[in-house]
């Protein structure tokens, strides 16, 4: 007979949502079989519920009525009461705080923070996703950073760059940097959508249940969106520079099986849901680099950024500017004339 059990990850919708939200726009049964299938994540329960606690449950009608709101702060008491000791009682899961994690898109990525956060002797796994208004004050959330620090295996909070909620999560990063306490700040391309929700669950489930090492967090972290390089070709996004120096890179190649950037060292990208690979650098040195796209293990030019001959041959490269350094930059100042004269040459002819 097998004995084994499991750690659980309770999945919570959004506030248009039902139990079966996930099911029907993000597919986490495909995700996350897909991944354990390469042996990518740690074999887990997880746990949909209707985050709605009230008699009618049902997602539809004015999404935004006071009783329907006020039923996603209750579902607490029935998570905590009712639905973890049902799920302990009725299927072979590990019954302790490191096997328990939450997580939730929208309003059930500030039900997960509240929660999770408020509650860190039931959970040390914490996710949220696109998290909504319903999201509390951080301080509220974390009154004592040194418990969080000691108790929390990962705090993972993740926004889409042009969703008009990234202030509730950016608010969050920024008390959780000040007072030290280890999370993941990742902001990606997209909205308030299943496909910025559908990338968080791929990056996030990775990280569950395995030893955890805060020294990768960088990697994943930014405080700011950053803004597009100089040199990059027009229109494109991406590389991004951050106020610090480091540099967001992205690159969309599906099929590769390992992507890094060459840039003064050589940094392994990761890959998201749809294929798209990324990485933060260090903080780069002011000024003009040469680097190098290397797709499994070929070296070639990022199509987003200018090409420029250098390294003996024609390679991408990135302007970092040079702080309170604007004399290249065009004033409105006297100028003096460019003017261009044409001479015989009797060497030439």
């Amino acid at each position: 007979m097998n004995n084994k059990k499991y750690p659980v990850l309770y999945l919570l919708h959004g506030i248009g949502g039902d139990e079966k939200e996930w099911l029907n726009g993000g597919h986490p049964e495909v995700i996350l079989d897909n991944l354990y299938a390469e042996n990518k994540i740690a074999p887990m329960i997880v746990v949909m519920p209707n985050g709605r606690a009230m008699k009618d449950d049902r997602a539809g009608g004015n999404i935004m009525d006071p009783e329907k709101v006020q039923a996603f702060a209750t579902f607490e008491k029935d998570l905590l009461n009712d639905l973890i000791p049902f799920i302990e009682k009725k299927y072979p899961v590990i019954k302790d705080r490191e096997h328990r994690a939450i997580a939730g898109l929208s309003m059930g990525g500030g039900q997960s923070l509240n929660f999770g956060l408020g509650n860190i002797d039931k959970f040390a796994w914490v996710g949220g996703f696109s998290s909504a208004p319903n999201t509390k004050s951080p301080e509220l959330l974390v009154p004592n950073p040194d418990e969080a620090k000691k108790k929390l295996k990962l705090l993972w909070i993740s926004c889409g760059e042009d969703d008009n909620l990234i202030s509730f999560s950016q608010r969050t990063h920024d008390y959780l940097a000040a007072n030290g306490v280890p999370h993941i700040f990742y902001i990606e391309s997209g909205v308030h959508d299943f496909k910025v929700w559908k990338n968080d669950l791929y990056m996030f489930s990775q990280l569950l249940f395995k030893p955890v090492d805060i020294s990768t967090f960088p990697k994943y972290t930014v405080s700011s969106p950053g803004e597009p390089a100089s040199t990059n070709v027009s229109g494109a996004k991406y590389p991004r520079i951050l106020p610090d120096n480091r540099v967001i890179f992205r690159i969309k190649a599906p099929d590769a099986q390992k992507v890094q950037i060459d840039l003064l060292k050589k940094y392994d990208m990761v890959k998201n849901a749809e294929g798209v690979w990324e990485v933060t650098t260090d903080p780069i040195v002011e000024g003009f680099h040469y680097y190098s796209l290397l797709i499994d293990g070929v070296a070639v030019a990022n199509p987003s950024s200018e090409t420029f001959y250098g390294m003996g041959r024609m390679a991408s490269g990135i302007e970092i500017p040079e702080k309170d350094v604007d004399f290249y930059l065009p004033k409105n100042v006297p100028r003096g004339q460019i003017r261009q004269i044409r001479y015989y040459s009797n060497i030439t002819k």
